[in-house]
């Protein structure tokens, strides 16, 4: 058997999931439009150099919907998955998946959003194991804002893929072959890691680095399919270009 792993945003939808949800909160009217963009712009300009205060980013992104009652959650998160995520699931990712299903590989996706956020669009893609931002519950089954264990962030992914296979008897010895895709230079020690590391969508940073070791560059999106994915978010990543080279 062998293992396939997958960033989400930027790597299988072209948006950033995590910034779109900020943006549907405006839109739902649980915040204050302009204080809240502007927070979740300036995060998402630190996400972009590979400097976010992760812990900060999540106890913010999270007070705009964990108060709200289980079902009013709920709903948000349909309506965010039909609205914003729907769009994004393309052909090219699908046959990716596809492909290493029919493969017979073990496959997860692996990524710095938190779960509340990411659980549906993997269920989406149809893929069965998540390993993501994990969120302390509170003791009647709540959402906080802190996080729960490693992140799986940067040099985190690697850890928790580690203690996922554990958690499987497994180990990477196990297989045969290990593919990771990721469009970002932050996740370079899971790259590293694996056999076969896929540069996808790369980020500027993440394509001169693939092309620097011989890796291979995957480009599943074009530019036109990255704007459309969320306007928003390309206006947020223009303004901190200037400063960009890494994304999470």
């Amino acid at each position: 058997m062998n293992l396939a792993l997958f960033d989400l945003d930027g790597t299988l939808i072209p948006g950033d999931s995590d910034h779109a949800f900020g943006e549907f909160m405006i839109d739902l009217g649980w915040v204050d439009e302009g204080a809240w963009r502007e927070r979740n712009n300036a995060f998402f300009a630190d996400y972009q150099r590979g400097a976010l205060d992760l812990p900060r980013y999540i106890e913010f992104t999270t007070s705009a919907w964990r108060s709200r009652t289980a079902a009013e959650q709920d709903v948000a998160r349909q309506q965010f998955i039909a609205q914003r995520i729907r769009p994004q699931i393309l052909p090219p990712a699908l046959a990716l998946i596809e492909k290493h299903r029919a493969a017979g590989d073990l496959i997860a996706v692996v990524t710095a959003t938190n779960e509340f956020v990411t659980a549906p669009i993997v269920a989406a893609l149809e893929i069965e194991h998540l390993l993501a931002v994990r969120l302390v519950r509170t003791p009647q089954g709540g959402w906080t804002g802190q996080i729960d264990g490693t992140p799986t962030y940067q040099a985190g992914k690697t850890v928790r893929v580690t203690e996922w296979l554990q958690a499987q008897g497994r180990d990477w010895a196990d297989f045969g072959q290990t593919w990771f895709y990721s469009d970002s230079i932050n996740d370079v020690p899971l790259l590293e890691r694996v056999s076969h590391p896929v540069a996808t969508n790369p980020s500027d940073a993440l394509r001169r680095l693939a092309l620097e070791r011989g890796w291979p560059v995957l480009d599943l999106f074009d530019d036109a399919q990255r704007a459309a994915a969320d306007p928003r978010q390309a206006a947020a990543a223009g303004a901190a270009t200037p400063t960009a080279g890494a994304q999470a």
